[in-house]
């Protein structure tokens, strides 16, 4: 008596394959559309800080900041009261404010100085989402969790093109500088495809290492890593 063989045939194996085939599309066309979602979001967070100055010095003819009746013109807020600019840059008066320049480095954890006031200004001004309470005196700790951070988690700053005497970067000096940490290098370099010229040592946006050091170069495209995380920086 023969036995009968049983298996899968080749239609049945084809079906499988084309299964698993739209299985891992799927996958990956999620994933390409989560990650751009992302590059989106942080795009979005660079372009919305000019809109910030701008409406403000509109609203109150000051900049976010270095406004010096900020804590006279709107409840709730407290002006920045660093003598110097940071690293010590004499102002031309006891305060920096009302100079015309948001002093203080970007990543400032003091909050006197102008680049934390900053956020507290426009958001009591209603032109950013935010906690609005920051007390005088805030240690460093509740600093970070003030200032905004971007989709990875990463604080937001922004200070002016030649803060502390010195271009945060080698060769970029705008009028001011926002820059976003935490980056993972492969939307680093897509977020520069999107905004500049895709050349991450070059332009109007740059992509410079974690420990940085003020006053160094950005780093080339070919030295971006797509699984570490950067610093990525616009002039404006």
């Amino acid at each position: 008596m023969k036995s009968k063989q049983s298996g899968f045939t080749l239609v049945e194996i084809a079906i499988v394959l084309v299964i698993i085939g739209l299985l891992l599309g799927g996958v990956l066309k999620g994933q390409e559309l989560i990650n751009s979602a992302k590059v989106k979001n942080f795009a979005t967070d660079f372009r919305n800080i000019p809109l910030f100055i701008y409406g403000y010095q509109d609203k109150y003819k000051a900049l976010p900041g270095d406004h010096s009746t900020a804590a006279t013109l709107i409840t709730g807020a407290i002006n920045a009261s660093t003598p110097t600019s940071s690293g010590g840059v004499a102002c031309a008066s006891s305060v920096c404010l009302g100079n015309g320049v948001i002093d203080g480095l970007w990543n400032s954890t003091t909050e006197t100085d102008e680049v934390v006031r900053f956020w507290q200004h426009v958001r009591l001004a209603g032109l950013a989402a935010g906690p609005t309470t920051l007390a005088a005196g805030a240690n460093a700790a509740a600093v970070t969790d003030f200032v905004p951070k971007n989709a990875d988690g990463g604080i937001i700053g922004i200070e002016s093109g030649v803060a502390n005497g010195t271009n945060y970067i080698s060769g970029l000096a705008p009028t001011y500088l926002v820059c976003s940490q935490g980056i993972l290098g492969k939307f680093a370099k897509q977020l520069d495809i999107t905004m500049d010229d895709g050349n991450t040592a070059a332009g109007s946006v740059r992509v410079v290492a974690m420990t940085h050091v003020r006053g160094g170069a950005a780093t080339a495209t070919a030295s971006v890593d797509d699984s570490t995380s950067y610093i990525v920086c616009m002039g404006l």
